[in-house]
């Protein structure tokens, strides 16, 4: 009777039972070596311009959560009392362990599809967003190699137009029309203004996101600045404008960034401001784009394979070096897919017959996803009345500052709502 006793009581004082032990155990080493992993990828890649994509950081989040929520499991069998038994939990392990293989997966098989099932449009997206920006190209290389990534590219493309910009003057701006009657939409948003308005912004969205169109009435007004400390160190777009006291100012060309610095203190090509040669450096995008920029008649001109002497003799005022031009002497890129860039936030340069000037700025969403592809850009210059027009730098260096304030959403590398340090803007001054 006492042997009895006693084998009850090691069966209710025993320890944790065997395969519960293995249960504990396998999870308390599958978090502690996954815990410090994924921690150490999210903060080497949020210190080193982000090693991981967007989408891959958010999985890596994912995951990170449900590791230290299995590590909690895990430790409650070794930090349980040993001398009660726990049989109630065994079924509760064993549902985990089939959630978390389902989980896995599943996001395992939704991973293969979109990365390599028959529906490209997400491989196009990757690709084509990835390779457009100046140091992220590895987003897409982990996963693809050329001629993968070459045959996203023969999918999405964007043509420019033939030629460059023809320097015929421009016509007059036609009156506010009395009887409130407008061609369209787009011609009234334009037109219909208070006498002796400078410029006016029209709000609307693209693709989900905010869009901002600055229409400036006066084109003479319009120039380029730069950074305060050219050929070192960028400056805000805000600081930029407050500096020059403009009404209304975007971003400019794109900058050299050597070593992934970000400083943003060198322009790409050539940089014009009020007649002079600021910068002459090497354009590095020779495929598409070109000189963007005024002449003394205030009109946009886009120019291909124009050196800055060249530039200077055709009385080019104010000007930046960046592309794709996306419309030239009214005839627009021809596009194909997205265009090849992507979608992202984006901005953009174009003007009227009559003189008016386009300044758009489109912002992206928090994940970096969405934003505007060079078909939109070159569709909203062209439903507004933009017979030139040209893509500005886009991404986090997207930018529209009103009266000193910024009044668009940039989103930098890190998914931080702020912009960054740049070379260049176009400036309204009144």
């Amino acid at each position: 009777m006492k042997e009895k006793e006693k084998k009850e009581n090691k069966v209710v004082e025993g320890s944790i039972f065997p395969k519960q032990k293995k249960y504990g155990r396998s999870l308390l080493m599958i978090t502690i070596f996954l815990i410090p992993v994924l921690l150490a990828a999210l903060i080497i890649s949020s210190h080193s311009h982000r090693l991981i994509s967007p989408l891959l950081e958010t999985i890596i989040q994912i995951v990170l959560g449900l590791c230290v929520g299995l590590f909690i499991v895990g430790c409650t069998f070794f930090i349980k009392n040993r001398k009660v038994s726990i049989p109630p939990l065994k079924p509760v392990i064993r549902i985990g362990y089939v959630v978390l293989m389902l989980f896995y997966l599943t996001c395992e098989s939704v991973c293969l599809v979109l990365f390599y099932g028959p529906n490209h449009d997400f491989r196009d997206w990757l690709v084509t967003t990835a390779m457009a920006t100046m140091n992220h190209h590895y987003y897409c290389e982990w996963f693809y190699s050329d001629t993968e990534i070459e045959e996203v590219f023969s999918r999405n493309y964007i043509a420019e137009p033939d030629g460059s910009t023809d320097a015929s003057p421009l016509t007059e701006m036609p009156p506010v029309s009395p009887d409130g009657v407008y061609v369209d939409e787009y011609e009234e948003a334009i037109l219909k203004r208070d006498p002796g308005t400078l410029y006016k912004i029209i709000r609307f969205q693209v693709n989900g996101c905010n869009a901002y169109l600055a229409v400036i009435y006066d084109p003479s007004k319009v120039g380029v600045t730069t950074t305060k400390y050219i050929g070192t160190y960028g400056q805000y777009v805000v600081e930029m404008a407050q500096r020059e006291k403009a009404v209304v100012a975007i971003n400019g060309a794109g900058f050299q960034d050597p070593g992934h610095s970000s400083t943003g203190g060198r322009p790409t090509g050539i940089t014009i401001v009020d007649g002079k040669v600021v910068t002459n450096n090497q354009y590095g995008r020779a495929k598409t784009g070109g000189l963007i920029g005024f002449n003394k008649e205030n009109k946009l001109l886009l120019l291909k394979n124009t050196s800055a002497d060249e530039a200077l003799k055709m009385g080019i005022r104010d000007a930046v070096s960046w592309g794709p031009f996306l419309i030239v002497n009214g005839k627009a890129a021809f596009t194909k897919g997205n265009g090849g860039w992507g979608y992202a936030a984006r901005t953009a340069i174009g003007q009227r017959e009559d003189g008016i000037v386009l300044l758009l700025v489109v912002d992206s969403n928090a994940s970096r996803s969405k934003g505007a592809s060079m078909v939109d850009m070159t569709n909203i210059m062209k439903n507004y009345g933009a017979i030139n027009a040209a893509n500005l730098d886009g991404g986090t260096s997207s930018v529209m500052v009103e009266n000193g304030k910024l009044i668009n959403d940039p989103i930098d590398s890190t998914l931080a709502h702020q912009t960054r340090p740049i070379a260049t803007s176009f400036i309204v001054t009144k």
